[in-house]
């Protein structure tokens, strides 16, 4: 169902509001919530529905995932992490992951953006070239 231009747009702004010096504020969200749902405005229900969406893919541009085929030593893990927290912020959270799959490199998922530099990625580029 297709959320109408006003539910997004009110969501849009109770999401603005849940922010404090640039980072999401979880305080700030619980009282958001409860004040909509003590107003009860207009599709109120949707407008949460929304929000809960939008606060779903703030979370996820907040979380790095690192995927390796064998684990990270502590100074490469280290340097990974500063140099995503440089990108992303201090609020960034990492989780290291190990797959085997991958046979070799790294993927590193932040939000929507992917960087895969696993030999996995190469061979299945190479073989949909050929």
């Amino acid at each position: 169902m297709q959320a109408s231009k006003d539910v997004r747009q009110m969501a849009r702004e109770l999401l603005r509001a849940s922010f404090t010096d640039g980072q999401l504020d979880h305080g700030r969200v619980s009282s958001v919530v409860n004040s909509v749902l003590q107003d009860k405005p207009r599709n109120y229900l949707r407008v949460l529905e929304y929000y809960k969406r939008l606060l779903r893919l703030e979370l996820e541009k907040r979380h790095a995932r690192i995927e390796t085929a064998a684990p990270l030593e502590g100074q490469a893990a280290a340097e990974i992490k500063e140099n995503l927290t440089r990108r992303y912020g201090t609020d960034l959270s990492t989780e290291f992951v190990v797959n085997p799959a991958l046979l070799g490199g790294m993927r590193v998922r932040v939000g929507s953006d992917v960087w895969d530099s696993s030999v996995r990625n190469r061979l299945e580029r190479l073989e949909h070239q050929l």
